[in-house]
């Protein structure tokens, strides 16, 4: 005789896709977990990079325009009245090279 099949039961074949698709859900929602923590933490430390390349490059110009101001006359008075070269009274004069 042969044996019916009565219903559709689960057999070993079907609990063993669903338990393989249940464990790769369970991974993939695992890994995109982690790569949204690894995603903030890159977005932190973007934005820092940027205020520093913001600070830099302000720190940038001040020194430029510190190296232009080291070039004038004013800072050559000043630097000598503080190392006692001249006196407040002295004027400087600068030959011509002609």
């Amino acid at each position: 005789m042969s044996k019916k099949r009565k219903g559709r039961g689960l057999n070993a074949g079907t609990v063993s896709i669903v338990f393989i698709v249940l464990v790769f859900v369970a991974v993939m929602s695992i890994q995109i977990y982690k790569l949204k923590e690894k995603d903030a933490l890159l977005a932190d430390r973007e934005q820092n990079l940027q205020e520093q390349l913001e600070n830099e490059s302000q720190r940038g110009e001040e020194i430029e325009e510190l190296n232009l101001y080291t070039q004038t006359i004013e800072y050559i008075k000043e630097i000598a009245y503080k190392l006692g070269i001249i006196s407040e009274n002295e004027i400087i004069f600068k030959e011509n090279d002609e």
